[in-house]
């Protein structure tokens, strides 16, 4: 118990300690609070004499700052103002000296100009910007003449003999260089066709038309007036100077202005030459001219392409124009079947250089030009289809009066079977120009078919012409000579696969049957002469009687009147048909025997049936003048087409 109570009492006295150590920490708290207090009493009034000094500092900062700032603005202004004193500088003394630095001379201005629009406060900005911009207005003029200066200077004139270079070895005349009419060597002549069908992936070489070093400078100036807005005068400055240019390369090489009513007055021969030419300056004015000029266009004016496109249509318009309405002139001129392969060789040509227009005159500025080039293209497979119908219908018409006294090939039989035959050097021409106006089913049976009808319609023609003549053997010898050439010449040529074997056996049956009715119609009459008819009442043997009779009652005077009139005949025969001709040394030879294989049988079997008559009588060799040797050598003198006098011979 005792020591509870102990325990009880220190508890006690520590609590009283514990409540009077909490009083005196709470009399020390209210003394710092209140010592606090009265420091925040002295600060607000420390900082309220404090304020306007700190205002004056902080002004006195800021004015610092807008001086800096001012400062270095006008440091700007001042660097803008020194640049703009040597922009003007260079300027004013032009751009002939130091084109380089007069192109940097107005880029700096132009920096300026922006410079001075985006700083609109500055006072005098307006003034600057006005004399800027007359300033630049100056410049640009300056380069404008700077730009024609130097383009003019640098184009020049292409001479023939450096277009030529750029061709292909097989196209290069072979005269003297520069001579329009060796440039012009190319007077149509169906050779040149299968040599120009050769030249599928021949190289061109485009002249170079300006240096190289001289065009990023020309560039430059260009960008410079693009940039300042003289499109227009940069236009008619790039379009005067070489479209001139170009005109005259054109004009040295042979190139003409012809209007239609030129080719209509114009003699074939010449015409055809002119034709000829002008396929060859096709060939040079796209592939070399044209493209050398598509080129310069391109560098000149890059990263401009609708300008670049648009110049090079002004520049090359004109010269367009000249070829394509000489073109148009042929197509549109009157029709004849000797145009018909001319026109072929310029539709070829125009088809050969297709794709290169279309590259070449790309774009929307130059889209009247590559639809002049497809016209006339159209134009001419048109016209040449037209003639190939137009020659049909005149083979078959021809009404000329062209007397072949011999029955010889016709002059028109070779006319048409070459015109036939040269068709067959365009085989590939002929299926596009079909292709322009239907649906072609191939080559071979549109040129076939074609082929076919003008063979038929030189058929028709021959058997009208043969009906001039009064002799009906002479008759069969010219349908014989003419319908043998016609085979001929196809078996030798690409058209016997095209017309087939069946057309070749047909029409060689045909020559025999005019060779037959030849043989029967000259030579039924003369053979009459040998016959035994009418010589003897029985028909019996050839014993001789004393008085010009024999035990068959054959006539020594009926024998003597058939040599007689067989010598007549024969001899006539021979002055006629020794001036007949059949060209072919082969059918000659084969109707001479023919006829020898009928006469002289008959004649040798009537000569020793029927001579030993004569012979026992007067003057034998008045009625028996040839032997059958003589015979075959005078129908070895058939068919020579030998004159009058040399067949009375």
């Amino acid at each position: 118990m005792g020591i509870a109570v102990l325990g009880m009492d220190s508890l006690s006295d520590r609590a009283a300690m514990m409540r009077e150590a909490l009083q005196n920490s709470q009399t020390i708290t209210d003394n710092v609070v209140s010592i606090l207090g009265s420091f925040d009493s002295r600060l607000s009034s420390l900082e309220t004499a404090m304020r306007p000094t700190q205002i004056r500092t902080h002004a006195i900062r800021k004015a610092h700052e807008n001086i800096d700032k001012t400062l270095k603005s006008a440091e700007v202004i001042l660097a803008q103002f020194d640049l703009s004193r040597q922009a003007e500088n260079t300027i004013l003394k032009g751009p002939h000296e130091d084109v380089e630095g007069y192109l940097a001379a107005i880029d700096q201005l132009r920096n300026n100009i922006r410079f001075f629009s985006s700083n609109k406060n500055f006072r005098n900005s307006d003034g600057v910007l006005n004399q800027a911009n007359t300033l630049l207005d100056k410049a640009i003029s300056k380069l404008e003449d700077e730009f024609k200066q130097r383009l003019n200077s640098y184009s020049k004139a292409i001479e023939p003999d450096r277009l030529f270079d750029g061709l292909p070895n097989a196209l290069r005349p072979s005269g003297s260089p520069g001579n329009q009419g060796d440039a012009g060597k190319t007077t149509h002549n169906h050779a040149d066709h299968h040599h120009n069908s050769d030249l599928e992936g021949a190289v061109y070489t485009p002249p170079t038309l300006i240096p190289p070093r001289i065009m990023p400078l020309l560039h430059d100036l260009a960008q410079q007036m693009v940039r300042a807005g003289h499109q227009q005068q940069l236009l008619r400055i790039y379009k005067e100077t070489r479209s001139l240019v170009l005109e005259e390369s054109l004009r040295k090489l042979g190139v003409e202005k012809l209007s239609k009513d030129d080719v209509q007055k114009m003699q074939w021969e010449v015409l055809e030459a002119k034709i000829g030419n002008w396929i060859h300056f096709m060939r040079i004015a796209v592939k070399l001219l044209f493209a050398g000029e598509r080129k310069v266009c391109d560098q000149m004016f890059e990263g401009f392409d609708s300008l670049s496109d648009q110049c090079f249509t002004e520049v090359t318009a004109s010269s367009v124009s000249v070829l394509l309405s000489f073109g148009e002139a042929i197509a549109r001129s009157k029709r004849s079947p000797e145009k018909l392969f001319v026109l072929l060789d310029m539709y070829e040509i125009m088809r050969e250089l297709h794709s290169e227009i279309e590259t070449i005159f790309k774009g929307k500025a130059c889209t009247e030009i590559r639809e002049s080039a497809l016209g006339l293209t159209k134009r001419l497979a048109q016209t040449a289809q037209e003639t190939f119908g137009d020659f049909e219908e005149a083979v078959e018409k021809d009404a000329t009066k062209t007397a072949v006294l011999d029955g010889t090939v016709h002059p028109l039989t070779s006319y048409v079977i070459n015109y036939v035959k040269f068709l067959f050097d365009y085989q590939s021409t002929l299926k596009q120009l079909f292709q322009e106006f239907e649906n072609a089913d191939g080559t071979n049976s549109q040129l076939a078919s074609v082929t076919m009808r003008i063979m038929q319609a030189l058929q028709t023609n021959l058997d009208g012409k043969s009906k001039q003549y009064k002799d009906q053997a002479l008759t069969h010898l010219f349908l014989m000579n003419n319908i043998h050439y016609m085979v001929r010449s196809v078996r030798r040529s690409e058209a016997k696969d095209l017309l087939g074997d069946d057309w070749v056996q047909r029409h060689r049956r045909i020559v025999q049957q005019h060779a037959n009715q030849y043989k029967r119609n000259a030579w039924q009459k003369i053979l009459q002469c040998l016959s035994v008819q009418g010589l003897t009442s029985s028909g019996g043997g050839s014993g001789a009687g004393g008085d010009g009779g024999n035990s068959s009652g054959v006539s020594r005077a009926m024998v003597k009147d058939r040599f007689k009139i067989f010598n007549v005949q024969f001899e006539e025969l021979h002055q006629r048909q020794s001036q007949w001709t059949v060209p072919d040394t082969e059918l000659r030879e084969s109707l001479r025997l023919a006829v020898a294989e009928v006469l002289l049988p008959a004649y040798r079997s009537f000569l020793k049936r029927f001579g030993p008559l004569v012979e026992n009588g007067k003057n034998p060799q008045k009625y028996i003048k040839y032997t059958a040797e003589d015979l075959e050598r005078m129908l070895g003198e058939f068919f020579e087409g030998k004159n009058l006098s040399e067949a009375k011979r």
